[in-house]
């Protein structure tokens, strides 16, 4: 174990199993420990050996993990464990509400800078691995538009929002691309688009015993920043339904970027994933950047980063002798 890269875990709902998971096919890494705000007797590891513990008790392992990745919801859990978490530890989270992440960058900041830790922040495929490939297309491509489609897919940020509304004992949410606007842009045409036109939002509930239906429909939709701009649909179902149709978590989507190159020449850039599991995938990213994060403090780098600010070499347990070989 000597010389590995130390991790531990903040929530073990369905992206900290994953990134124990992620873990385990690491050579440069070792989960320390698990922290949970349930009763760690209740909450089993895939390996018997990690030590799960009460997340009060993180502070005392603060010299026994290098870097700890936060599992929690971007709409309750981020918002208050992130600064936590990052006064004691380096960090990295998953954090998606996209509007709201440069006030949450400048707390994050401030809390890793203070205590001299990175704070690697909105990290996962959307935001991060679609963000860089936003970025790139209008570096590349100056003279052009950029789209992001999302699904069809189970949105986790999106669920979780969705269960912590008043009456919902459980429930999942769908982001469907509209496929008339993807043909309009694969073919050049650069449409404008609105928020409505790009995407819809299905959402299947089980409502909680004694809750009003219409009231938990007007919740959901009039949420900011989750569904309010979009057409949502929300169906009633029971938990024997959702537990029978709804238990996998596919994802995936496209990064377009349609324009011109200096010549007038019509260019077109796509990245897209098909994920069978979306929080398996989002906790690979994150030990990914995990890796990164470590190099970064052990450099000397202090206070938040996002995706942008993260070397690509940084990622990979190779030396930069084997990539450049290998790779480049």
């Amino acid at each position: 174990m000597s010389g590995k890269i130390r991790v531990g875990i903040v929530g073990y709902g369905n992206l900290g199993r994953g990134a124990e998971q992620a873990i385990a096919l690491t050579q440069d890494m070792h989960l320390a420990a698990v922290f949970t705000r349930r009763d760690p007797a209740g909450v089993a590891c895939v390996d018997p050996g990690v030590p799960v513990l009460a997340l009060d008790e993180a502070g005392h392992w603060r010299d026994r993990i290098d870097v700890m990745l936060l599992c929690g919801g971007s709409r309750q859990d981020l918002p208050e464990q992130g600064p936590r978490m990052a006064s004691l530890f380096t960090t990295v989270d998953s954090y998606d509400t996209h509007a709201r992440i440069p006030e949450y960058f400048a707390t994050m900041d401030e809390a890793a800078r203070a205590a001299g830790t990175v704070a690697m922040i909105s990290i996962g495929w959307d935001p991060g691995l679609f963000s860089i490939n936003r970025l790139l297309g209008e570096a590349i491509l100056p003279r052009g538009a950029t789209y992001t489609f999302w699904g069809k897919g189970l949105s986790q940020g999106h669920s979780d929002a969705l269960r912590r509304v008043p009456g919902v004992q459980a429930g999942v949410q769908y982001t469907i691309p509209s496929p008339e606007a993807i043909r309009r842009v694969r073919e050049g045409e650069q449409p404008q688009l609105s928020t409505r036109e790009k995407h819809t939002r299905e959402c299947h509930v089980v409502l909680a015993a004694g809750a009003d239906a219409d009231t938990v429909r007007e919740a959901i939709v009039t949420m900011p920043d989750y569904f309010a701009d979009y057409d949502t649909t929300v169906h009633f179902i029971t938990a024997e339904a959702l537990a029978r149709d709804h238990a996998a978590m596919p994802h995936g989507g496209f990064v377009i970027r349609s324009g011109q190159t200096g010549d007038g020449t019509r260019q077109h850039l796509e990245f897209s994933l098909k994920l069978d599991s979306n929080p398996a995938f989002t906790a690979s990213v994150l030990v990914a950047y995990a890796r990164a994060a470590h190099r970064m403090r052990t450099q000397g780098a202090r206070g938040a980063r996002t995706a942008f600010d993260v070397a690509p070499g940084l990622l990979s347990p190779r030396d930069p002798a084997q990539l450049r070989r290998d790779l480049l």
